[in-house]
């Protein structure tokens, strides 16, 4: 793909997937979609962000959305996450709700998750581009290969790792991965943090004092979730 270099740590997982037709053919379809004039975001440049700021062998917590925010201004790279001075989505203002309660700890006024991916939480979309207004618009064009082997890759390592899935999407695309539920690993599951579902046990289901135990218990370090 044009202007995205795979950061180092992930090119033994990445580099093969990019090789497959499906890959060529994703490159070709954004290329086509730029050269017609439409916007896609995040830009060039941003859509591998998840994996430079979080090194495969540095990631201990997995979180894995669907695909980036489609207005202007928005998206960055992580899943959830936006650019500073961008309004903090509905979805997001509920992980923080979630995290006030689990943790006590004092809701951000800003969206901006990088304090946690360089922590080693890898914020992964199911799909890492979509054209602007159209949500889902580039689901099943290529990247959930590319996607799908970055989560093995974490899958596959030794270290034990918090996978935390939110909605069917999540757990769908998790359940792609071979073994990862009989690893090493700690699996979370709850609704997604929409508004139209979290009601349904997404409040309450306190996954980040869960997750830091599993990590503590294991030697990895507590995430300081705070922002």
């Amino acid at each position: 793909m044009a202007g995205e270099a795979v950061p180092e740590t992930w090119r033994a997982a990445i580099e093969p997937v990019l090789a497959l037709p499906a890959s060529r053919k994703l490159g070709g379809f954004l290329s086509a979609e730029e050269a017609a004039g439409k916007r896609i975001y995040p830009p060039r440049g941003q859509r591998l962000r998840a994996l430079e700021l979080t090194p495969l062998d540095q990631v201990r917590v997995v979180i894995l959305g669907q695909d980036p925010y489609h207005g202007a201004g928005q998206a960055h790279g992580l899943c959830f996450s936006v650019q500073d001075g961008v309004r903090v989505p509905p979805s997001l203002v509920n992980i923080y709700k979630e995290i006030a309660s689990d943790l006590g700890l004092e809701r951000p006024a800003h969206g901006n998750l990088e304090k946690w991916a360089r922590q080693g939480v890898l914020l992964l979309n199911n799909a890492l581009t979509v054209e602007e207004g159209r949500a889902g618009s580039h689901q099943n064009m290529g990247w959930e290969a590319i996607t799908d082997a970055a989560v093995a890759a974490v899958a596959a390592r030794e270290e034990p790792t918090v996978f935390l899935l939110w909605g069917s999407h999540a757990r769908n695309k998790a359940a792609r991965v071979p073994g990862l539920q009989q690893g090493p690993h700690l699996v979370l599951t709850a609704p997604h943090p929409s508004p139209l579902s979290a009601h349904s046990g997404w409040f309450g289901s306190r996954h980040f004092s869960q997750a830091n135990a599993f990590l503590e218990q294991h030697g990895r370090g507590a995430i300081d979730w705070s922002l």
